[in-house]
């Protein structure tokens, strides 16, 4: 009996991995919507009856199990049906690549736990530091954009406090806005800033940020004693998808001699877009940029990195042990510069995308799910019963089911609804978020073989859904 991977046990993990996969596969063909329905209670029921104290099964029967409880009620994002969060579908290579990943099962913190996979790594980096223009830029692979964020402003701290003697993290303040991802806010609280620590800038009208007020913003910053670390601008913020003004905000911070850091998580799939990657002008003279692969790259979660303009600048996130990666080390170790010890070797996936799609390929298939977009707001804001809120300039839809007759009170009374709805009948996945004081619905659509008629069987059934809760509101009211 061989229960580990090794030579011996060659012949059993190709057996499982072939029924394994056939499984899967099988349930990719027969999906014909992006969840099961199943109710809360009833996936619990199916979890608890799992004696996990209970003597193995077997490989076979352990797998077979996996595919009953997991596969069967998994939400498939590839189904035209889901289109709630920022999750993609994911390219075929990529997730091929991953059984690489778990059987060799590298380590990618230290060069002689990985040797090639560190240079291969470091290659992605390079080729993803030379589409934001990035000279002489350096980076390392996170698990997300949140570990991102948090290693860029943790540098950035360590710049400020470095380039003013004397001061402390109390004095620090970093500006972002409100359409920012809330990571920022988490990672000003992890880095030991003040409550006050993050001053919001006020945006324009479609949430982007503004350059004039950033200015006023950081002059009132220095009016009260307080030492800017950092400006956080977003390409591609969570429920607009709106790309803020990089150059002009670039502008404002040369000036200020303030760090920039650029959320790009969601907009970074603009990077190898043929036809839309002059939104992303003036990334290149950001400091540290944020790119989530595993959003705009058709990547398995997860897959992400953080950038910045000037390798060196990582030195500060630099610690040495004797026992990894000592400091006399003539190695390349990616733990030199990760806030990370062990580590997936998740660039591979990419490296797989890459080789096999061609970056100019992703990017078209970027390219189809904003051009989808962009039809769909056009369907909405032709539906008599629907209302678009905003445009985007990535894949967001963001929209009420408010037919005639419906006040804006009634309408938000319906938003919750829907989407449970919805999701309790497993027949469509819808988000829902505020905007403007004021709850809608949110399309993120990120599959690119997805249709408009797709999306028209989407709102649909969100019309039906709201026709029925409406329906449902009136009777009660006549009730009492």
């Amino acid at each position: 009996m061989h229960e580990l991977l090794s030579a011996a046990s060659a012949d059993a993990y190709a057996e499982a991995l072939r029924g394994t996969v056939d499984r899967v596969a099988s349930r990719f063909r027969t999906t014909t919507q992006p969840f099961s329905g199943a109710s809360r209670d009833e996936l619990q029921a199916l979890v608890d009856v799992v004696d996990l104290d209970g003597p193995g099964q077997g490989t076979n029967a352990a797998l077979r199990e996996i595919d009953e409880l997991f596969a069967r009620h998994a939400v498939y994002f590839h189904d035209p049906g889901y289109a709630a969060h920022l999750n993609c579908p994911v390219a075929v290579p990529a997730v091929a690549a991953e059984a690489v990943i778990a059987a060799v099962n590298a380590s990618v913190d230290t060069y002689d736990q990985s040797t090639v996979g560190t240079l291969m790594e470091r290659r992605l980096v390079a080729w993803t530091a030379g589409r934001l223009g990035f000279v002489d830029g350096g980076g390392v692979f996170t698990s997300g954009g949140t570990q991102s964020n948090l290693q860029a402003l943790l540098v950035a701290r360590e710049r400020a406090l470095a380039h003013a003697p004397g001061a402390h993290p109390d004095d620090l303040v970093v500006l972002a806005t409100a359409s920012g991802h809330f990571s920022v806010r988490n990672a000003v609280r992890l880095l030991g800033l003040p409550a006050d620590g993050v001053r919001l800038v006020p945006v324009d009208e479609d949430g982007r940020m503004r350059p004039d007020a950033l200015a006023i913003a950081l002059r009132h910053v220095e009016r009260d004693g307080r030492l800017p670390m950092a400006v956080v601008a977003t390409a591609g913020t969570t429920d607009r998808g709106c790309v803020d003004p990089l150059a002009a905000i670039a502008d404002v911070c040369d000036a200020a001699d303030v760090w920039l850091h650029v959320d790009a998580a969601y907009g970074c799939g603009l990077l190898v877009s043929p036809t839309r990657r002059h939104l992303l002008d003036g990334v290149e003279r950001a400091r540290s940029v944020t790119v989530d692969f595993h959003k705009a790259f058709f990547q398995p979660v997860s897959s992400s990195a953080l950038v910045v303009r000037h390798a060196a600048d990582l030195r500060h996130v630099a610690h040495h042990a004797d026992y990894l990666n000592p400091e006399d080390s003539d190695e390349p170790n990616q733990v030199d510069v990760s806030l990370q010890t062990t580590r997936r070797f998740d660039a591979l996936k990419l490296w797989a995308t890459l080789r096999a799609l061609g970056p100019d390929r992703i990017g078209e298939m970027v390219d189809a799910t904003i051009d989808l977009t962009a039809a769909v707001h056009d369907l909405v804001e032709r539906d008599t019963e629907l209302h678009l809120l905003a445009r985007t300039d990535l894949s967001t839809v963001l929209f009420r089911y408010q037919p005639d007759g419906v006040d804006d009170e009634q309408a938000d009374a319906l938003v919750a609804g829907v989407r449970r709805r919805l999701f309790d009948a497993g027949r469509a996945l819808v988000a829902r978020t505020v905007l403007d004081g004021r709850p809608c619905l949110k399309l993120t659509l990120l599959n690119p073989e997805t249709s408009v008629a797709d999306v028209r069987h989407v709102l649909e059934l969100v019309r039906a859904a709201g026709a029925a809760l409406l329906a449902e509101q009136r009777l009660a009211e006549v009730a009492r």
